[in-house]
C-alpha cells in the first residue's frame, strides 16, 4: 500500500504553496525532501498527513483517498511527528509516549512494552518518569520521536505504516543525529514507509531510497541520492555551487560547500 499525491496544488491565503505534485512513498523506502525555506516541504507533509485538503489533485493511501480513511483507521497507519509539539501538561515522558498508542487496541500490557522499545530506541530510558514541561529542546524531541515510534511500532491491519517526520534532527547532536537516522532505516527494513524533511543534504544521502528537490512549491527533482544530488541541481534549487564527492564509508554522494 502506497502513500501518494497525483497532481496536488495547494494555495492558502492567495500565495501558491505547492503546484502539480506527483509523488509516491512505498513501504520499505525513506524519503528525503530537501528545499530552500519556503519551497513546500512542510506544507507537503501536511497533504500527506491530512492536516491540508489540496486545492486540486488527489492524496491516495492505497487505492482510496485519504480523507475517505476514517481517523481512528488512518491513525494506525500513519503517524507525524512536526516540527515543534506543544504539550504544556504535566505529563511524564513515559504518559507522552503513550498518546500514540491511543489508536490502537492491543491492551495495556502491550502498550507498556511498545512504550519502554520506543523510549529505547530513542536513548530515552531515563526520560521515562521525568516531567515533559521540564526537559530540554533535544530530550523533547527524543521523547515525541518515540510517541510517533509507538503508534506505528507494528503493522496495522491493514499491513501499512507511514512515519512523516519534520526535521527529526534539527535538535539533536550528532549522536543522536545518526541514532535517527539508524531509527528511519531500521523502519523501513522492517517494511515502513518513511517521508521526512532535511536540510542537511548529506544526511539526507545517507538515509535515503529516494530524495525528492522541492524549489517554489514545485517538485525539481526526484530519485536516486545519485540521480538528484548533482551539482548542477543543488545549485539550480540552493542557488549555491558545490562539488559532489562520495562518502569514504557508504559511498554515497558528499556535497562539499
Amino acid at each position: 500500500m502506497n502513500l501518494a499525491t497525483r497532481g496536488v496544488t495547494l494555495a492558502l491565503s492567495g500565495r501558491r504553496l505547492l503546484h502539480g505534485i506527483d509523488l509516491t512513498l512505498r513501504p520499505g523506502e525513506v524519503t528525503a525532501v530537501l528545499g530552500p525555506n519556503g519551497a513546500g516541504k512542510t506544507s507537503l507533509l501536511r497533504l500527506l498527513c491530512g492536516e491540508l485538503v489540496a486545492d486540486t489533485g488527489e492524496v491516495m493511501l492505497g487505492e482510496r483517498l485519504l480523507g475517505a480513511w476514517k481517523a481512528q483507521e488512518r491513525a494506525k497507519m500513519l503517524a507525524v511527528l512536526p516540527q515543534q509539539s506543544v504539550l504544556n501538561f504535566p505529563f511524564t515522558a513515559r504518559e507522552v509516549v503513550m498518546l500514540g498508542r491511543i489508536p490502537h487496541g492491543t491492551g495495556a500490557l502491550r502498550d507498556r512494552e511498545i512504550v519502554t522499545q520506543a523510549l529505547r530506541a530513542v536513548d530515552g530510558q531515563e526520560l521515562a518518569d521525568r516531567e515533559y514541561t521540564r526537559l530540554s529542546g533535544g530530550e523533547k524531541q527524543r521523547v515525541n520521536l518515540a510517541r510517533v515510534l509507538a503508534q506505528v511500532w507494528e503493522p496495522s491491519p491493514d499491513g501499512a505504516r507511514f512515519l512523516l517526520l519534520d526535521e527529526p534532527t534539527a535538535s539533536f547532536d550528532l549522536a543522536h543525529q545518526r541514532m535517527t537516522l539508524e531509527i528511519v532505516r531500521g523502519l523501513a527494513a522492517q517494511g515502513a514507509g518513511v517521508f521526512l524533511i532535511l536540510h542537511d543534504l548529506n544526511l539526507a544521502a545517507r538515509c535515503a531510497d529516494q530524495v525528492v528537490l522541492l524549489h517554489a512549491g514545485e517538485l525539481v527533482a526526484a530519485g536516486s541520492p545519485q540521480e538528484v544530488l548533482s551539482a548542477e541541481l543543488v545549485r539550480r534549487v540552493f542557488a549555491v555551487d558545490v562539488s559532489i564527492g562520495r562518502h569514504p564509508g557508504s559511498g554515497t554522494p558528499l556535497v562539499i560547500a
